[in-house]
C-alpha cells in the first residue's frame, strides 16, 4: 500500500483513516524539507522546544549559558543543565478545498491529492506524539480544528476534510481574495509560537493574504507550502483538438501549436517562479506535488 494513491474525483472518510498506517516507500522520507527543488538550501527551522532534564559536572564544549550558577558556588565545581527535547509538539494542517482545487486531467483531482496529503501529514504528526489541529477552507467557509494529541482529534478534522471534498461541485464560483484573507487571519491568531504548518493548496491565485500570512506565521513557527498541481497545468496535451469546460463556458483549441505549447509552459513556469519567490522572500519551505504520482516521488516533505 506504500505507494498506492487515491483516486478519483472525491474522497471519503474511510481512504483518509486508512493513512495512518501508510508508510513511505522512500529513503528520504526523514529529510527535511528544503526551500527549493534544485539547488537546494535549507530555511531556518524551528526545532522543538527544551524541557529541563538534569544538573551535571560541566564538561569542555558545553554552552557556557547553561552552567548553573547556584550549584556551582555550593560544590565548587562547573555544573551545568542538561536539557531534553520536548515529546510534543503543535502540528497544524491548513488544507484548500475550494474550487481552483476541483481540477484534474490524470488518475485523480487536486482537491483529492489536497486531502491525501494533508491526513497523511497529520497521521505523520501524530506518530511522532504531536498534537494535530488543522483549517479546511471550503469554498464558502472554513474549519478550525485546534491541536491535540489523540486519534479522536485527528479523525474529526478528516471527518470534515471529507465532507469539504465531496462538497465541491462543478460550476461552482470560486471564492474571493477576501474568503482566504479571512480565514488565514483566524489562522495566525491560533498559531503563536513554535507550529509546525503545512499549507496543502495550489496556491491560485498567489495574491497578498498568502503573502501576508507566510510572513507573519514563518517568524515564530516552521511553515511549510505544498504546491499541488495537475500536469495538464504544466504542459498541453499531446497534438490533436480539445474540448475544455469550467461548468459555465467551453472551449475548442489544437494542442499541436508549438508557439501556443511554448507560451503555455512559460506560464506555468512564471507562476512557479512567484511562489518560488514568495516562499524564499518569506522563510518559508516548499516541495512541489504532482496529482498523479505517489507521494514517496516527493522526497523531503515530511
Amino acid at each position: 500500500m506504500s505507494d498506492q494513491i487515491i483516486q478519483g474525483a472525491r474522497v471519503d472518510l474511510t481512504d483518509l483513516l486508512s493513512l495512518r498506517y501508510r508508510r513511505l516507500n522512500t529513503s528520504t522520507q526523514s529529510v527535511r524539507v528544503m526551500g527549493t527543488q534544485a539547488g537546494s538550501r535549507l530555511s531556518k527551522l524551528r526545532g522543538r522546544g527544551l524541557d529541563f532534564s538534569e544538573v551535571r559536572v560541566y564538561q569542555p564544549g558545553d554552552d557556557v549559558r547553561t552552567i548553573d550558577w547556584r550549584v556551582t558556588a555550593r560544590k565548587n565545581i562547573p555544573h551545568t543543565k542538561v536539557f531534553r527535547e520536548e515529546r510534543e509538539r503543535l502540528t497544524l494542517v491548513v488544507v484548500d478545498q475550494t474550487q481552483s482545487m476541483f481540477f484534474g486531467s490524470k488518475v485523480r483531482l487536486k482537491s483529492v491529492a489536497a486531502a491525501e496529503i494533508a491526513a497523511f501529514s497529520a497521521w505523520q504528526a501524530f506518530h511522532h506524539n504531536d498534537r494535530v489541529g488543522g483549517m479546511i477552507i471550503g469554498n464558502h467557509s472554513h474549519i478550525i480544528h485546534k491541536p491535540y494529541r489523540n486519534v479522536k482529534s485527528v479523525a474529526r478534522f478528516l471527518g470534515d476534510l471529507a465532507q469539504a471534498n465531496q462538497a465541491l461541485v462543478r460550476g461552482d464560483d470560486h471564492p474571493p481574495a477576501t474568503h482566504f484573507a479571512d480565514a488565514l487571519l483566524q489562522l495566525r491568531r491560533l498559531a503563536h509560537n513554535n507550529y509546525r504548518i503545512y499549507f496543502i493548496s495550489d496556491f491560485h491565485p498567489l495574491g497578498d493574504h498568502w503573502r501576508e500570512a507566510f510572513r507573519s506565521l514563518s517568524q515564530r513557527n516552521e511553515v511549510i507550502a505544498l504546491r499541488v498541481y495537475d500536469p495538464l497545468e504544466a504542459d498541453l496535451p499531446p497534438a490533436d483538438s480539445y474540448t475544455v469546460t469550467d461548468g459555465h463556458q467551453r472551449w475548442q483549441f489544437h494542442a499541436g501549436n508549438n508557439r501556443l505549447r511554448t507560451h503555455y509552459h512559460a506560464r506555468f513556469e512564471h507562476d512557479l517562479d512567484q511562489f518560488r519567490k514568495t516562499c524564499e522572500e518569506t522563510a518559508v519551505n516548499y516541495r512541489l506535488i504532482p496529482t498523479h504520482e505517489p507521494l514517496s516521488t516527493v522526497p523531503g516533505w515530511l
